[in-house]
């Protein structure tokens, strides 16, 4: 489901831009949240000492999970799937058509990726991903959400105010370009297919790859 605001020509609106220039971003957030996480994070640590003098966890085998799903399932799954749509124009159309089955080409599938749409920047359209319930996320292209997806100021405030959200990740667009926000849901993921940037022509599909970021794919940020 997308939302979208006529007043000022945009569409449904959501988005955030991790990496570096994430940290003002954070602040926006409020403490609340921050507090919330900690809180989780202390009750997952005790659960994991538990497990671990039990025996029952491997704690070495915890870390590679969570370094899979974050560097390794997640991102770079996905910029493999932005560079193949921007090298081949029949793999795009397939994309846009059922990105589930397009996805599944390159051997990406798996939990939270059951039902899968990519929506497409374009010249007049920019994209923004959010899940305003939750935090529903397509971990097979994207890996782990970033704690920032999943606080309630993002979520509520990436549908009224997409643009302010932008620009505190540093993303400023022209007046006249349209954002459309996706809202996901347990039912639906959406990915967003960046703009290949200009100069680019001569490159791989590898090159191409390293480009694209996950902030990009959620429409956080400009590639």
């Amino acid at each position: 489901m997308s939302h979208e605001d006529h007043e000022h020509g945009e569409a449904g609106e959501t988005g955030s831009e991790h990496g570096h220039d994430h940290g003002e971003h954070g602040h926006h957030h409020g403490h609340d949240h921050d507090e919330e996480e900690a809180g989780v994070a202390l009750r997952v640590k005790a659960l994991e000492r538990v497990l671990v003098a039990k025996g029952i966890v491997d704690p070495a085998a915890l870390d590679v999970f969570v370094e899979t799903y974050e560097t390794k399932v997640g991102p770079r799954n996905g910029a493999k799937v932005v560079a193949k749509a921007w090298s081949d124009p029949a793999y795009r159309a397939r994309l846009l058509s059922d990105a589930t089955a397009a996805i599944a080409e390159l051997g990406f599938t798996g939990l939270q990726g059951e039902h899968m749409v990519v929506v497409e920047n374009t010249a007049e359209v920019h994209n923004m991903v959010t899940c305003t319930l939750c935090s529903c996320y397509p971990w097979p292209v994207l890996g782990l959400p970033p704690v920032w997806y999943k606080s309630a100021p993002y979520r509520s405030r990436s549908v009224r105010e997409p643009r302010a959200v932008l620009a505190e990740f540093g993303v400023t667009l022209p007046a006249g370009k349209k954002v459309r926000v996706w809202d996901s849901n347990a039912d639906l993921r959406y990915m967003v297919l960046p703009e290949r940037p200009a100069g680019t022509e001569g490159l791989s599909e590898a090159e191409l790859a390293d480009l694209v970021t996950r902030d990009g794919m959620i429409g956080t940020a400009l590639v």
